[in-house]
């Protein structure tokens, strides 16, 4: 009786499935592979674990953080910019440290829009974008990541007459892996910008690229009417300190400000040190852990493939997206798939009407696990 409309809202979560039917696996005595959850295994950096460990005997980190307090993290976020893509970033009015990507996503609809305003979502996406519309009250039509445009959406078929409020995009991508250049970015900035619609960019994959490539950012068309949100989830292995920071355009983030004023205090001190000590490394550290993604990659991906799974290579993040012949309800064969091998994925439903026939796995484990995970995959049908 006491959840409001907004919490009555937000998807369920095809996730508890999936746990239940883990522990269905483990009641028969199966051992277990979680590759549902794209949590990295990595350790975060010695330099910014060392930051942590002296600030919890520092009492000066004690006591709440005020904004004043977070202009370290600030700095080095917008140095980060600077060096990795050539965007200049004022780091008192264009950068604002989160308590974690996802946090700061939601708190920035409620930030920079009204309920019913119209948001244009991804169709596969990450499924928080969708929690988040629901507890701000949004109106979501969905944007089609389309496989044969290399999982990008088309804007210029939409209704010329469709003004969102916002428009939110993630490249590299979650869940399909695919990535996109400057140019992708420069017509969705002009596109956004002709219709009066924020342009948000999610950007936590920023440095797990594979082989030449490197993921740009929205920035680069920009900071007007755009907000991207980095995260030190993946690239530094973080995810469990809950610290990220958006940046972009100044009346958007000062609009964030005011939303998490009123309802927290910004990251512990000490985990701000540990952040701010993990931008300042070099970039080249940033590829070592992409090359283990790499690595993973490249042993699962033809164990699938013998399989007859269709699946595009992909140039970054920490996933594969696979669509298995013949599959017409992803949810069940998960479930199913765990239950019987103990072999945890990812169905695409979970992430969208656009995700059902597909599967993703969290390269999450080390390459013979998922070679292994793959083999106990064969007995399914």
């Amino acid at each position: 009786m006491w959840a409001s409309q907004r919490a009555q809202g937000v998807p369920t979560s095809v996730f508890s499935l999936m746990d239940a039917a883990l522990g269905r696996a483990r009641a028969v005595g199966l051992k277990v592979i979680d590759l549902s959850i794209g949590s990295s295994d990595l350790a975060p950096p010695v330099q910014a674990l060392d930051a942590l460990r002296d600030a919890t005997h520092d009492p000066s980190s004690y006591r709440y953080p005020l904004f004043s307090d977070t202009r370290p993290l600030r700095e080095a976020a917008a140095a980060y910019l600077g060096r990795r893509f050539g965007v200049q970033i004022d780091a008192e009015r264009e950068v604002l440290p989160l308590i974690g990507a996802q946090e700061g996503l939601a708190h920035l609809l409620l930030a920079v829009t009204d309920p019913g305003e119209t948001l244009l979502l991804p169709d596969p996406c990450y499924p928080p974008y969708l929690g988040a519309a629901a507890v701000a009250g949004l109106n979501v039509i969905p944007l089609p990541l389309l496989p044969g445009r290399g999982f990008l959406p088309d804007l210029d078929a939409l209704p010329a007459e469709l003004r969102p409020r916002v428009l939110l995009l993630n490249y590299p991508n979650n869940p399909t892996s695919a990535v996109a250049d400057t140019a992708f970015f420069a017509e969705a900035a002009a596109w956004c910008r002709t219709r009066g619609t924020l342009l948000i960019h999610d950007h936590p994959y920023a440095e797990l690229t594979f082989g030449d490539y490197q993921a740009p950012s929205a920035l680069q068309a920009g900071l007007e009417g755009i907000v991207e949100l980095h995260s030190l989830s993946k690239t530094h292995h973080m995810g469990g300190f809950r610290v990220a920071f958006a940046a972009g355009d100044a009346g958007a983030i000062a609009a964030l400000g005011r939303v998490k004023g009123a309802v927290d205090f910004h990251p512990y001190l000490g985990i701000q040190r540990a952040a701010t000590v993990a931008l300042g490394l070099p970039d080249s550290l940033g590829r070592e852990g992409a090359r283990v993604f790499q690595e993973r990659r490249d042993a699962l991906l033809p164990a699938l493939r013998e399989m007859g799974w269709e699946i595009q290579t992909p140039q970054a993040s920490m996933y594969l997206w696979a669509r298995v012949p013949g599959l017409t309800d992803s949810v069940a064969y998960a479930v199913r798939v765990a239950e019987t091998t103990g072999v945890a994925l990812s169905p695409g439903r979970a992430f969208g009407p656009g995700g059902e026939g597909f599967v993703r796995f969290a390269l999450v484990q080390p390459p013979g696990v998922l070679v292994e995970a793959a083999g106990r995959l064969r007995a399914v049908v």
